[in-house]
């Protein structure tokens, strides 16, 4: 059985309850695979980059016709931070919803002559954004060119910057850091593992540290970050007088070098 996320943010717990860790976020728009409903009101899900977590029912729509037929709809996929779904296309329309970057829409008709787009809603409401704050949804990687999807997956990393530091959040409302790297590249047609680890099974590998290069990952003990190139990196972190997403240094002639992830630093990946 599946099931579509219908609320702007879907929150994945650690265990069937709202006062437990939350593992992750499911956005609107993602279809996921109910695995079991563990207690009334909950549902263990899997996501499609086989997450797994429990997702509260009223975030859920159910029905395999209705997930068939929104499977089968074409896609466009929020990039703006932050994105009102209005009920006509005028800014003083009133808000149907307000989406995150990542989530998932379908366009109906083509954008009218002041750039309005009229989408459908994952629970089926159609409403109003502008074409400018979505972007293609892809299913694979975004470009063949290596060097070309490494600038992408890095500009889109840097989107998040000045998001403040959520565990288990992916979105500009709060992130973490697996959150972080995982999207950058989810949202460029690549599934990597959510967690900051490197595991069988998903595209990343193990490089020397001598052959990083920007786009690549670099890993600490629980924690990872993105490399920018010329020694910086990009992470979310809970590091006092961080508290978000900031670029900081390899290199201790910085001022923003963190001698503690260089120097703790357990792996670089890649997958290129």
């Amino acid at each position: 059985m599946h099931a579509i996320v219908t609320q702007p943010i879907c929150p994945l717990m650690s265990r069937p309850a709202r006062q437990c860790e939350r593992a992750d976020e499911a956005l609107a728009g993602m279809v996921v695979e109910v695995l079991e409903e563990t207690v009334p009101g909950w549902y263990q899900v899997r996501t499609p980059y086989r997450y797994e977590g429990y997702a509260p029912a009223e975030a859920l729509l159910f029905g395999e016709s209705y997930v068939r037929r929104w499977m089968g709809l074409p896609k466009r996929v929020v990039l703006k931070g932050i994105c009102d779904v209005l009920s006509g296309p005028a800014v003083a329309c009133f808000p149907l919803a307000t989406l995150t970057r990542g989530a998932i829409l379908s366009p109906v008709g083509e954008p009218n002559a002041d750039g309005w787009q009229r989408v459908e809603l994952p629970d089926g409401r159609e409403g109003y954004t502008k074409c400018s704050f979505l972007g293609e949804y892809y299913e694979k990687p975004r470009f063949d060119d290596p060097e070309a999807l490494r600038r992408a997956v890095v500009e889109t990393a840097l989107t998040y910057q000045g998001a403040h530091y959520r565990w288990g959040g992916k979105t500009p409302m709060g992130i973490d850091c697996s959150g972080l790297v995982s999207m950058s590249y989810l949202l460029n047609g690549v599934v990597i593992y959510r967690d900051a680890a490197i595991v069988e099974g998903f595209p990343v590998h193990e490089i020397p540290r001598s052959e990083m290069r920007p786009g690549d990952l670099l890993f600490f003990p629980g924690h990872v970050a993105m490399y920018l190139g010329e020694g910086k990196f990009l992470h979310s972190t809970a590091h006092n007088g961080s508290d978000g997403v900031v670029v900081n240094s390899l290199n201790p002639d910085d001022p923003d070098y963190r001698a503690d992830l260089d120097q703790g630093m357990t792996a670089v990946g890649t997958i290129f």
